[in-house]
C-alpha cells in the first residue's frame, strides 16, 4: 500500500517535470525574438589612470558615443550583439614638479588628453525578461588625437603643440561589460570598457601617459527594429 502510494507520488512528480519541460520548450519557441538593428548614442565619461610620478591630479572627462547597433537571438535568452561606435576617450591631467620640466620641457600643469575612435565592440547578452546583462571584447581605432596644454598661454613653445594622432597606438582593446534594458523598441544601459593596450607609443606622449590605459564608462539609448 505504502509502496503503491510512493509510486503515484513519483509518477505524479515526473508527470509535472516533463509539463513544466515541455512548456518552457514551447515558450522559447514561441517568444524568441528576431534579430534587431538600431542606431544608439549616449554620454561617455573617461579616465587614463595615468601612473607617472610627475602626476599630482587626474579627473575624468565628458564626451560622447554614438553609431549602430544589432542584437542576433541565438534563442530566447542568449544573443549576440555587435556594435559599430564613434566614442571619445581621455582625461584631463595635472602634472607637477622639476622633472616635467628638465626632463620634457614642458611646465607642470594641466593637460588635456581627447582621443577618438571608432570601436567595434562584439558582447554575449543574456536576457531575463526586459533586463539584459552583456559583456565581451572591443577593438577600437584611433582616428584623431588632440592634446591640448591648458597653462600655456602660447601652445608653440610647448612640445605637447607638436603631438598629434602618430604618437598614440591607433589600435586599443579590451573588454567591456554592463546592464541594459529593452522595452519595445528602445533600449536603455550603462556599460564600462576597459582598455588593455597603452595609449602613448613613444616620445613625450609615451612619458605623459606612461603605463595608461582607456577606461570609459557609457551610458546610452538606442531605438531597435
Amino acid at each position: 500500500m505504502l509502496k503503491n502510494a510512493s509510486n503515484k507520488k513519483f509518477a505524479g512528480i515526473l508527470a509535472a517535470l516533463f509539463l513544466l519541460v515541455g512548456t518552457a520548450h514551447t515558450y522559447g519557441q514561441t517568444n524568441n525574438p528576431g534579430p534587431k538593428f538600431g542606431i544608439k548614442g549616449g554620454l561617455n565619461l573617461s579616465q587614463l589612470y595615468v601612473d607617472q610620478p610627475t602626476v599630482e591630479d587626474e579627473s575624468m572627462k565628458a564626451g560622447f558615443n554614438f553609431g549602430v547597433f544589432g542584437k542576433i537571438p541565438i534563442n530566447s535568452f542568449l544573443a549576440v550583439q555587435p556594435e559599430v561606435l564613434y566614442s571619445n576617450a581621455g582625461s584631463k591631467v595635472t602634472y607637477g614638479g622639476s622633472d616635467l620640466e628638465n626632463v620634457l620641457g614642458i611646465e607642470s600643469g594641466e593637460v588635456r588628453f581627447n582621443l577618438n575612435y571608432v570601436q567595434v565592440p562584439v558582447a554575449l547578452a543574456v536576457n531575463v525578461g526586459p533586463l539584459n546583462l552583456h559583456a565581451g571584447p572591443y577593438l577600437s581605432y584611433l582616428f584623431s588625437a588632440n592634446v591640448k596644454d591648458l597653462k600655456q598661454s602660447d601652445l608653440s613653445s610647448s612640445d605637447i603643440a607638436t603631438l598629434d594622432t602618430d604618437d598614440f597606438n591607433k589600435l586599443d582593446y579590451g573588454v567591456m561589460f554592463g546592464v541594459g534594458f529593452d522595452v519595445k523598441a528602445v533600449t536603455i544601459g550603462v556599460r564600462y570598457n576597459y582598455g588593455f593596450r597603452e595609449i602613448g607609443n613613444s616620445g613625450v606622449a609615451g612619458q605623459l601617459t606612461e603605463n595608461s590605459k582607456n577606461g570609459v564608462g557609457q551610458i546610452y539609448l538606442g531605438f531597435g527594429l
